[in-house]
């Protein structure tokens, strides 16, 4: 397998609604009783005032001026009872961490602190000698690096943008915003290391940084994410209705599943053939701890998706699967189109047909996890050698044999 077993913490949780209802509180008075009632407008603006305590971005049901504001004052007031949590739509506090109800999101958080490291600790003098070198790679190979800094330069900008412009702000379970914030400072992190490979070979920064502008096969993939981008981005946008929820989790998946969970694995694949063959190996290495990383973020996102469809069984409608195995249909097509342009011939014993096979199994593997049916029948892993680059226990320089010791509080976690 590509990435760790996956599963949805508490499975045998029953399906909870969007919308739980809060205990009315105890009026003070019959007077306070009237004032609420005679000035909704006064009602409203409490309710917006106390909105910072729950959600910039928690959906309100209908309902009028004065139970709004009953509700939030009911939620900013009293203590969190981690069974009130919900991923989306919560009326809890999602100022107050504990008491956690989604503890895989705090544990993977952890384990992504745990895991931190920076690019500019590895050492790049033997890819800066083989680049320079005109005998050091073919153009082919030269052609692979360019092309995969081309389109990871950008796109880890782009993940980072959903999750601090969109994602976070509806995600009303306070432990998993912790971990999108370590992921975003992640993502900060991988376009650092993309940067400093570029910087080191001293290769031609307008060309790479606007390759996602002017390279038809990337341009195509990051034209693909945009819309589900903006869409939760959008200043207007909350969740709380069947239509919106559904907005968010299809750029969920889309992200989780198909940027991060596939988008990501051709050029991971080329690059780390290339330190197996003793090439780059910098370079290499910094991608190793990119793909650990990724495939937290990945599986992070895929227990979210899960979680929300066990809190809202509704959304998952057959209209809405049938929308999904679409997406990673398009999804397939636009990746193998850009492993045909980075190599259109064969290189490094790899070449671009391997690919059909190796992005049909990962899709396969991604739309199981979200509980969608396999897309392509009977795909086995080309490449199980990647299966060996995730399934570490203990981190290491893969291509050299210093050990590298980037944990910080024990053995290397990949759960």
């Amino acid at each position: 397998m590509l990435v760790w077993e996956d599963e949805v913490r508490n499975p045998a949780q029953p399906a909870q609604p969007a919308h739980q209802p809060v205990p009315p509180i105890a009026l003070q008075s019959a007077a306070q009783a009237a004032t609420l009632q005679l000035m909704p407008a006064v009602a409203a603006a409490t309710a917006v005032t106390a909105r910072p305590a729950q959600s910039p971005a928690r959906a309100v049901p209908v309902a009028t001026a004065p139970t709004q504001a009953i509700r939030a004052e009911a939620a900013s007031t009293r203590r969190v009872n981690a069974a009130d949590k919900r991923i989306i739509n919560g009326q809890t506090d999602v100022n107050q961490l504990v008491p956690f109800k989604y503890k895989w999101a705090w544990e993977k958080y952890l384990s992504s602190c745990a895991n931190h490291w920076m690019p500019s600790e590895i050492n790049m003098s033997r890819d800066i000698a083989t680049w320079k070198d005109p005998n050091g790679l073919t153009e082919d190979e030269r052609r692979i690096i360019k092309r995969n800094l081309g389109f990871f330069v950008t796109a880890d900008s782009l993940a980072a943008n959903n999750i601090v412009l969109g994602t976070y702000r509806h995600i009303t379970a306070p432990e998993c915003r912790q971990f999108l914030l370590r992921q975003a400072f992640e993502e900060a992190i991988h376009t650092h290391a993309y940067q400093y490979i570029v910087e080191s070979l001293g290769l031609d920064e307008s060309e790479i940084f606007n390759a996602y502008h002017e390279i038809p096969s990337i341009r195509d993939k990051d034209e693909f994410l945009i819309p589900f981008i903006d869409a939760i981005m959008d200043p207007a946008f909350t969740t709380g209705t069947p239509q919106a929820d559904q907005t968010l989790l299809k750029s969920l998946i889309v992200f989780a599943c198909l940027m991060e969970g596939l988008f990501f694995y051709v050029g991971f694949t080329q690059i780390l053939s290339m330190g197996r063959q003793n090439k780059m190996m910098g370079a290499a290495e910094q991608y190793q701890y990119i793909l650990r990383d990724e495939s937290m973020h990945c599986n992070f996102g895929i227990d979210l998706i899960n979680q929300i469809k066990l809190e809202n069984p509704g959304l998952w409608t057959p209209a809405f699967k049938a929308e999904i195995k679409a997406l990673f249909d398009k999804a397939v097509e636009l990746e193998y189109r850009y492993a045909e342009d980075t190599m259109p011939r064969g290189v490094l014993g790899l070449n671009a047909s391997m690919f059909k096979g190796y992005l049909r199994y990962i899709a396969n593997r991604r739309a199981t996890q979200i509980g969608l049916d396999a897309l392509f029948p009977n795909e086995e892993n080309p490449f199980p050698w990647m299966s060996e680059m995730i399934d570490l226990k203990k981190e290491r320089n893969f291509f050299e044999t210093r050990v590298i010791d980037y944990q910080t509080g024990g053995a290397l976690a990949w759960d």
